[in-house]
C-alpha cells in the first residue's frame, strides 16, 4: 500500500523490513520470500540496484525452497493417498469377504431352515397320507363287509371288481316265500317297537336256518320272507334242501308259540315253494339289491298265498323233485290268479318218512 504511495517510501521500507524480520524469526518461508521481493522492488525504485539484486536473489532462493517443499509435500501426500487407497482397498476387500461370508452363512442357514420345513412338511404329508390310507382301507373293508352282507359272495366280488353285475339265468332253482297270518291285526294292536322286535326275532332265526342249509336270502317285504336255493351257485338238491329249511322254520315257529320269549306277538306262518328257471342279478345304482325274476318266482308267491297256517304248500314241479324224500298230501287243482287251475301239495311233517 505504501509502495503505491510513492511519496511515503520510508514507511514501505519499514514495514517490508519488519515483515522480513518476523517471517525469519518464525521461519515462514513463504512470507520471507514475499518480504525479500518487496524489499527488492523498493530498493530498485530507490535506485539501489545492488541491494535490489541481493533481495531478489534471496526471494528466488526462498521461493524455490518453498516450491520444493510443496512438491515434496505433494508427492508425500500423493504417496500417502496411494497407500491409504491401497489400505482402503484391502479393508474394502476384507469387509466384502466378511459380508460374503455372512451372506453365505445366512444363505446356508436359510437353506437348512427351508430343508427342515420341507422335511417337516413331507413328514406331516406322509403321516397324513398314511392315516388317510388307513381310513380308506378301513372304510373299504367296512364297505366290502356290508356289501357281502347284502349280496352273495360271488356277486359282491363281481360288483367290486367290475362295478356292475351281469344278470344270469338259472335253470333249476327253488324259491320259498313265508308270510305271517294275521299280521295286519297284530300291527294295529302292538307298538311299532314291539312289532319290529317280534318280526326281527323270527327273521333272525330264519337267516340262521337258511344259512345252515346253504340257501340264499333274497329279501324281506314287510312280514314276508323270501329265499332261494340254487343261486348264485347251482345246487343239485335245491328242492330237497329248501324243504328241509322250510320244515325247520315251521318247527321253530311252533316252538316259539309254546315259550315265553319276551316278544310282543307269536305268529302262525304260511310257506309256499316252487321250483323252476329264473333270472338273478343286482338292481339299483346306490342301494344295491340282489333279486330274482321270472314266472317261477311268481308261482312261488302264489304257493304261499294259497297255503294255510302251519303248512308248506308246494307246486307240481317241486313235488316231482322231492316226492321220493318227503311225504306229501295232494290238494288237487286250485284256482290261481292269472294261472287258472294249478295242482298243489302239502308237505307233511312226517319225520319217519324224511330221508337223511
Amino acid at each position: 500500500m505504501y509502495i503505491q504511495k510513492k511519496e511515503i517510501q520510508k514507511k514501505a521500507f519499514q514495514y517490508a523490513t519488519k515483515s522480513l524480520e518476523l517471517s525469519t524469526k518464525y521461519g515462514f518461508k513463504n512470507y520471507i520470500a514475499d518480504a525479500n521481493r518487496k524489499l527488492s522492488e523498493l530498493n530498485e525504485q530507490a535506485g539501489d540496484t545492488a541491494k535490489a539484486f541481493l533481495y531478489y536473489k534471496d526471494y528466488i532462493s526462498y521461493r524455490d525452497s518453498v516450491r520444493n517443499l510443496e512438491s515434496v509435500s505433494e508427492m508425500a501426500n500423493l504417496r500417502t493417498n496411494f497407500e491409504i487407497s491401497q489400505k482402503q482397498t484391502e479393508v474394502d476387500l476384507l469387509n466384502q469377504q466378511k459380508r460374503n461370508q455372512q451372506i453365505l452363512v445366512i444363505g446356508v442357514l436359510v437353506a437348512l431352515f427351508l430343508l427342515m420345513l420341507l422335511a417337516f412338511g413331507l413328514y406331516r404329508r406322509n403321516n397324513f397320507i398314511r392315516r388317510t390310507n388307513l381310513i380308506i382301507e378301513k372304510e373299504k373293508n367296512r364297505s366290502e363287509h356290508l356289501l357281502r352282507n347284502i349280496l352273495p359272495e360271488e356277486t359282491a366280488q363281481e360288483l367290486m371288481k367290475t362295478g356292475k353285475v351281469q344278470a344270469k339265468r338259472f335253470d333249476e332253482v327253488s324259491v320259498l316265500f313265508t308270510d305271517f297270518e294275521g299280521f295286519t291285526q297284530y300291527s294295529e294292536s302292538l307298538s311299532p317297537e314291539e312289532l319290529v322286535k317280534s318280526v326281527d326275532f323270527y327273521f333272525s332265526e330264519f337267516d340262521k336256518i337258511i344259512e345252515k342249509h346253504g340257501l340264499e336270502k333274497i329279501k324281506t317285504i314287510g312280514d314276508s320272507y323270501m329265499c332261494a336255493a340254487g343261486v348264485p351257485f347251482p345246487m343239485k338238491d335245491h328242492a330237497i334242501n329248501m324243504i328241509y329249511a322250510a320244515l325247520e322254520i315251521l318247527e321253530f315257529v311252533e316252538e316259539a308259540k309254546k315259550n315265553t320269549l319276551g316278544i310282543g306277538a307269536h305268529f302262525e306262518i304260511r310257506i309256499g315253494i316252487n321250483s323252476g328257471p329264473l333270472i338273478a342279478g343286482v338292481v339299483g345304482s346306490k342301494k344295491f339289491a340282489y333279486d330274482i325274476w321270472g314266472d317261477s318266482v311268481n308261482m312261488a308267491s302264489r304257493m304261499e298265498s294259497c297255503s294255510e297256517g302251519g303248512k308248506i304248500n308246494i307246486s307240481e314241479h317241486t313235488f316231482q323233485l322231492v316226492k321220493g324224500h318227503f311225504s306229501c298230501k295232494e290238494r288237487g287243482e286250485i284256482e290261481v290268479k292269472n294261472k287258472g287251475l294249478v295242482p298243489m301239495y302239502f308237505v307233511e311233517n312226517n319225520k319217519d318218512f324224511v330221508s337223511n
